[in-house]
């Protein structure tokens, strides 16, 4: 599998004990999916699933959860690489008893060329991703013309990709570069009632940051 040149994530809290070690490792064998070269059967992954949803850095899981958890006739393809986050996934999903995660721990990049069929997503999550709010770390922001591509490859056509972020400089460069996409239709919407509001988003929220929801149907 090739690896991305450029990260377009930031290695944060990746402190985790031998005890959070060992049980995220055990959890994973129950409800993570291993990394391989070969592509997934997501029909067989999620056989009653009427959806099926690609949830991309999903933090410490709590949208995703919760999400899944009202809706519990899609399946949700969790996708992250921070061992602490995927451990509180894991746990919230053992806990809570949800059947229709699934958990792969690396990157997107990797992920969705390698192991995602053509047209086989009905929708993709991408909330509050790194902003790079530094000029020069532009570069590393997830969406760019090259992502979208590969995101509308792996969609349905009329399949949606839903955006979130609190940094409105992000959302100004996310629009204009769905602009430059022929594969895309869409633009700025309400926050729709399912998308909850995390504690993440809501420290964003206290600090008087303004939330973009982003929602883009594959042509």
């Amino acid at each position: 599998m090739e690896r991305p040149s450029i990260r377009s994530y930031s290695i944060r809290g990746t402190r985790i004990t031998e005890a959070q070690r060992a049980a995220k490792k055990s959890l994973q064998e129950i409800h993570g999916i291993p990394v391989t070269d070969a592509k997934l059967d997501l029909n067989a992954v999620f056989p009653d699933a009427k959806k099926i949803i690609m949830e991309i850095g999903f933090g410490m899981g709590e949208a995703t959860a919760i999400i899944a958890m009202n809706s519990p006739e899609n399946g949700y393809l969790a996708i992250d690489l921070h061992p602490p986050g995927i451990g509180k996934l894991l746990s919230r999903i053992q806990e809570q008893k949800i059947t229709n995660i699934k958990v792969i721990e690396d990157d997107v990049h990797v992920v969705l060329p390698y192991m995602i069929e053509d047209e086989s997503l009905d929708g993709v999550h991408l909330y509050f991703p790194d902003p790079w709010p530094k000029v020069k770390h532009h570069k590393r922001r997830i969406v760019n013309s090259g992502f979208l591509e590969l995101v509308a490859s792996k969609l349905k056509p009329g399949g949606y990709f839903h955006l979130a972020t609190d940094w409105v400089p992000y959302a100004e460069s996310m629009e204009n570069v769905f602009k430059t996409s022929t594969q895309f239709s869409g633009g700025v919407i309400d926050k729709p009632e399912w998308r909850p509001v995390t504690r993440f988003e809501g420290q964003g929220i206290d600090k008087d940051h303004r939330v973009t929801d982003l929602l883009y149907f594959r042509n």
